[in-house]
């Protein structure tokens, strides 16, 4: 079943279900109201009894993440939803009056600690939310939609085209248009990232640079790991898909439509190739290795201590999951 962005219709709906009711959608379950030996029963993919499905009303619309570039097409819709759903009946901190704003003012929302001089926010294409003790330095330009998140810093004059969503704990620089970073990853210099996803604890390389556009205008593919091969997407606009932990050196230049799993750490001259295997380390002229995962686990309790963060027994476990699952995509170890 692929992930749902659930709207207000749905939410209410799913308020009105009844015990032993199931919600459908093409088919496959949305909700169910069940009780405990039921829900036990589901989670052990048993048949639950007594459990009557309903198909979902055709009106009510739902928008379903099905791929990763799911993400970009989304996320202007689900930046709008979510400042109403998060500045309802709110007061935002004061904007100061070194800043100069284009469009309606109070489509700007800023949470408390959050701090924002002698910036130029532009709201006439959507709102712009600055979470809590976050920092929008000095000659900076926004554009909404955008959200930048809790403790997360914009640099000196940066440029941010929406929708884009920078997450917690990130840092950003340069120019970043139509881009999701996920908490506590890193553009933090100048470079280009565009139509792009990064998971957390990313980091790109200064002056890192990527192609969200293919020299001819064709339609981008994109590496699929169910499929185990590049499908179309549909796009003509398609950047860089980036898995947690992953990393870049400086002046790093990725093709349109990159894929780089996660911990992967890609250096040196020329393009990398558009599918950078998990745990896989080193440059398209000198070939990869694989990051051992013991390397691993000592770079993500470093990178996790910088913010006061431990590096957990159950992160570990995921982490190696990862590395057995896709050990079949690092050709090199065979």
């Amino acid at each position: 079943m692929p992930a749902l962005c659930p709207p207000d219709a749905l939410c209410q709906r799913i308020r009105q279900m009844n015990m032993n009711e199931a919600l459908l959608l093409q088919g496959e379950l949305v909700a169910a109201r069940l009780d405990e030996a039921q829900f036990e029963a589901l989670i052990e993919d048993e048949e639950v009894h007594e459990l009557q499905g309903k198909e979902l009303d055709s009106t009510i619309a739902i928008a379903q993440i099905q791929r990763p570039w799911d993400l970009i097409l989304l996320n202007g819709q689900a930046i709008l939803e979510d400042f109403e759903l998060l500045t309802q009946n709110r007061t935002s901190q004061r904007i100061a009056v070194s800043n100069r704003v284009l469009g309606p003012q109070q489509r700007i929302f800023l949470e408390d600690g959050a701090k924002m001089e002698c910036c130029t926010i532009n709201t006439t294409d959507g709102p712009v939310y600055i979470g809590k003790n976050a920092e929008i330095m000095e000659g900076s330009l926004l554009r909404g939609p955008l959200v930048v998140g809790d403790n997360a810093v914009v640099k000196m004059g940066a440029r941010i085209y929406g929708p884009t969503t920078i997450g917690p704990g990130c840092k950003v620089g340069g120019e970043i248009s139509r881009s999701i970073l996920f908490a506590n990853s890193n553009k933090a210099h100048d470079g280009f990232l565009g139509d792009s996803v990064l998971g957390e604890w990313c980091n790109l390389g200064a002056d890192t640079n990527n192609s969200n556009l293919k020299n001819n205008y064709s339609e981008v593919k994109l590496w699929d790991y169910e499929e185990e091969r590049f499908v179309k997407t549909g796009l003509q606009f398609c950047g860089l898909i980036m898995g947690d932990h992953a990393k870049c050196g400086i002046n790093t230049m990725f093709n349109t439509g990159t894929v780089v799993g996660v911990f992967a750490n890609v250096f040196g001259a020329g393009y990398p190739r558009n599918f950078v295997p998990d745990f896989a380390w080193g440059s398209a002229e000198s070939g990869y290795r694989t990051y051992r995962f013991t390397e691993d686990c000592e770079t993500a309790e470093l990178v996790l201590a910088r913010r006061n963060l431990k590096f957990t027994e159950l992160e570990k476990a995921i982490l190696y999951h990862i590395y057995d699952h896709t050990a079949k995509y690092r050709s090199w170890e065979k």
